[in-house]
């Protein structure tokens, strides 16, 4: 196996229930507030939502670009989850968006993504990155890294090795958990020049308990 466990069985399984944890965290509008101050936003941005789900990244990122005046460009997502995927459409139609492009795929088999689907500004990627087994984790990012343009960033939304983590979501959702050395080791073997780690705004510092925020860049 590629995964750590069946994603595509657990999170069709489970995706009400999915849905009521991050609702109950206030995830979706932690991420929100994240990208509403961030610096990595601007009109036209050519974006990837890698490992998409229900589309909570991708509606805040595109809620956070509008409200702060900026134009959505191309808002491109894939997911290993049909079910996921029927949701995330669901709330495309319901809310009548435009620009979203949704596909069902691999990230350890990005070549059957549309041809099209290259020289992106940002990748984002929530979430999804815990569920490959660890000896493919660099072998993913760097199939990330790959359809970013020169001045490309890839923003990795994963989930914090501790305790709590381990019981929490290394259990009930039956993914890996992720420490910091880790993670600086594997970004630089995919060949990131240049990679931070970022935090939850003060409002949803609770959130930072969860989760690493990395921001990684193709140039120094």
């Amino acid at each position: 196996m590629t995964l750590t466990s069946d994603p595509t069985r657990l999170f069709t399984a489970k995706v009400r229930s999915y849905e009521r944890f991050v609702r109950f965290v206030r995830y979706p509008q932690g991420i929100r507030a994240f990208f509403s101050s961030s610096s990595l936003l601007c009109s036209r941005l050519r974006v990837l939502d890698a490992g998409c789900g229900t589309g909570i990244v991708t509606l805040a990122l595109r809620d956070a670009l509008l409200a702060r005046g900026f134009s959505p460009g191309p808002l491109h997502g894939f997911d290993l989850t049909p079910a996921m995927l029927q949701r995330f459409r669901h709330s495309v139609k319901k809310h009548a968006i435009d620009g979203v492009e949704l596909v069902q795929a691999n990230v350890l088999h990005l070549e059957s993504l549309p041809s099209s689907w290259r020289n992106y500004d940002l990748i984002v990627s929530a979430s999804m990155l815990e569920y490959v087994q660890r000896d493919r984790f660099v072998a993913a990012l760097l199939g990330l890294r790959a359809l970013l343009n020169d001045k490309g960033k890839l923003l990795l939304f994963i989930t914090r090795k501790n305790w709590i983590m381990r019981q929490l979501v290394g259990r009930w959702w039956q993914s890996n958990v992720c420490g910091a050395i880790e993670l600086r080791r594997s970004f630089s073997s995919a060949g990131f020049p240049a990679f931070e780690f970022r935090t939850f705004p003060p409002a949803f510092n609770y959130l930072n308990l969860w989760g690493f925020i990395i921001e990684a860049r193709t140039c120094a």
